[in-house]
């Protein structure tokens, strides 16, 4: 048995991941990553792809933890965009350079002075008739329109970017392979059918499949929930591109448009928010009914050219927080000689890979091997995961 020895093994190849990689690589550290599916395929490839700023989580007037640690992601996500960041992301394609936020009706006169606020100031802007997007460009509109400092990104295109520079660092493994040699209780290394890892940290980036690799590496803490999404879709042939919240009075979106293109030129509206939070227990028939009735009332103008409907459910993985609410920042912990981690949002994966390099520091982990890549050449590499929408539509 053939053994490699590297400084970091990182498990789970979502961006997450794959952001981390790349990051450790650029720090010096030798770094190898395994995956036992397609790259982005659990989680991050069914993301709306929204690089959020906070905005949505300050529905009720306040800045919130939650709304201030994610303040600083558009502008670290664009640099990276613009080849001019920390990662170079400019291969990957921009769907929308902004998303929006509009309201059922006219906001209440609080909402409108939050918006405007110093707070805010820089990340929310009124739009003007002349500036709203197709599809909130009709006379029957009346709600009030706001435009975001949020990007939202053609996630398949951004797992490409991170990882095409990197491929002889990314192995594909079968769940059932990997074998962790646990010793005085800590990982002495991964064993693989063909091959033993040996290194110095191993690392969770695996989202909802952490779970699994907790429970084979017997860590009791920290520990993972799930909140459920029921998610909803329609494809079709209008060239309407829509990236919205629509806000009520309530704290959290009614409904989130986002709209990504098909494999064969059609469109498909990917509709998240409270939609999906509280769909849960529906089944595909009411979510998908219910879902219609509200695009119905919310856009009564808009008519969608040959529209299909679908839905599916998805967790989101998280570390466990009482009353399973919402974490409200990247999370990374030490356990042993592991370190387990979620970044609980797309748009944080920056901050989850700069958590998890400090440790490592405070740790004293620094620069020492350099894995013999001949011993993973023969190793399959993972292709990278299909939108839902292209495997649920016939």
């Amino acid at each position: 048995m053939q053994t490699i020895k590297t400084d970091l093994v990182i498990l789970g190849g979502g961006i997450a991941g794959l952001w981390l990689l790349n990051r450790a690589l650029q720090q010096g550290y030798d770094a190898l990553l395994l995956e036992t599916g397609d790259l982005g395929g659990a989680q991050s490839v069914r993301s709306q792809g929204i690089i959020h700023g906070g905005t949505k989580y300050a529905l009720n007037g306040v800045l919130t933890q939650a709304s201030s640690s994610i303040a600083d992601m558009p502008s670290r996500w664009r640099a990276c965009l613009d080849g001019t960041g920390e990662l170079d992301l400019s291969s990957a394609k921009i769907l929308s350079d902004a998303h929006y936020m509009w309201s059922k009706a006219s906001l209440g006169s609080k909402m409108t002075s939050f918006f405007a606020s110093k707070a805010l100031k820089g990340r929310v802007e009124s739009v003007t008739a002349e500036q709203r997007p197709k599809a909130f460009n009709h006379p029957h509109f009346r709600g009030n329109l706001y435009k975001l400092n949020e990007i939202v990104l053609d996630v398949p295109t951004v797992i490409d970017a991170l990882a095409t520079p990197h491929l002889q660092r990314i192995c594909k493994v079968d769940a059932g392979d990997i074998q962790f040699v646990i010793e005085n209780g800590h990982v002495a290394a991964v064993q693989l059918p063909q091959i033993r890892i040996v290194a110095q940290r191993y690392i969770t980036t695996a989202g909802e499949g952490s779970e699994a690799l907790l429970q084979q590496l017997n860590i009791q803490q920290p520990q993972m929930q799930r909140r459920p999404l029921h998610m909803v879709m329609v494809r079709h042939r209008s060239d309407l591109p829509t990236f919205a919240h629509c806000i009520s009075s309530g704290s959290k979106p009614v409904v989130t448009i986002t709209t990504h293109p098909a494999s064969n030129g059609e469109h498909v509206w990917y509709l998240g928010g409270d939609l999906a939070e509280t769909g849960v227990n529906l089944s595909s028939e009411q979510q998908i009914s219910k879902a219609e009735k509200l695009i119905a009332e919310l856009l009564p103008w808009v008519e969608l050219e040959d529209a299909r409907w679908a839905s599916f459910h998805i967790n989101r993985a998280e570390p466990k927080q009482s009353s399973l609410t919402r974490p409200d920042s990247a999370f990374a912990q030490a356990a042993g000689n592991c370190i387990i981690s979620w970044p609980t949002k797309l748009a944080l994966a920056p901050d989850l890979a700069d958590q998890i390099l400090a440790l490592l520091s405070e740790q004293n982990i620094t620069p020492m091997n350099i894995a013999d890549a001949d011993l993973t050449a023969n190793l399959p590499r993972p292709a990278i995961a299909e939108p839902v929408w292209e495997t649920m539509f016939c």
